[in-house]
């Protein structure tokens, strides 16, 4: 069984923070395992005193929602699907989980192989920014966000590239 390490989650964090400071932005930065629970938490200097709680959040979201379905690539993904179906009942999963559930960007999964080892929240900045932060730190410590066998069916694929493209995602796609 793969795992994600505490010192992975260090070198992940010290890129995050590396970009936004680049762009200006202070933000804070959670890592969860598979199953939610905190690995690392990181609030830099000037970030807000609400988003290490936001990004554990979006961090918590992504690995409950990612481990339930292969459609639920990101938090944005979440937050559409949710928006469009049935937005009630992200809130009930917000209240009956103390706050735990947050659909927004910033947020996504880390697999090692086909396993999902984690998710990852960040927050501070607006959301795009928050993505871009994320992929950034992703592609310079080498984590995925989708299994090394992609086995999503093909409607699944089409149904979160049409939720990207209906968000203004135009440099993504499954």
């Amino acid at each position: 069984m793969a795992k994600l390490l505490a010192t992975e989650c260090r070198e992940f964090i010290k890129a995050v923070t590396e970009k936004a400071t680049e762009m200006g932005v202070p933000v804070s930065i959670a890592i969860v395992g598979p199953e939610g629970h905190l690995i690392a938490l990181e609030r830099m200097d000037d970030a807000g005193f609400i988003t290490p709680d936001t990004a554990r959040a979006k961090a918590f979201t992504v690995a409950a929602f990612r481990s339930m379905s292969p459609r639920f690539t990101d938090g944005l993904v979440i937050q559409q699907w949710f928006k469009e179906r049935n937005p009630q009942m992200l809130v009930n999963a917000s209240v009956l989980t103390n706050g735990q559930v947050t659909a927004s960007g910033g947020g996504a999964p880390v697999f090692k192989g086909d396993e999902m080892v984690g998710a990852y929240g960040i927050s501070g900045a607006t959301g795009d920014q928050d993505e871009e932060i994320g992929r950034y730190a992703r592609a310079k410590v080498g984590w995925a966000h989708m299994p090394a066998n992609d086995t999503t069916p093909e409607s699944v694929k089409q149904h979160v590239n049409e939720i990207y493209a209906k968000v203004g995602i135009k440099d993504r796609s499954l």
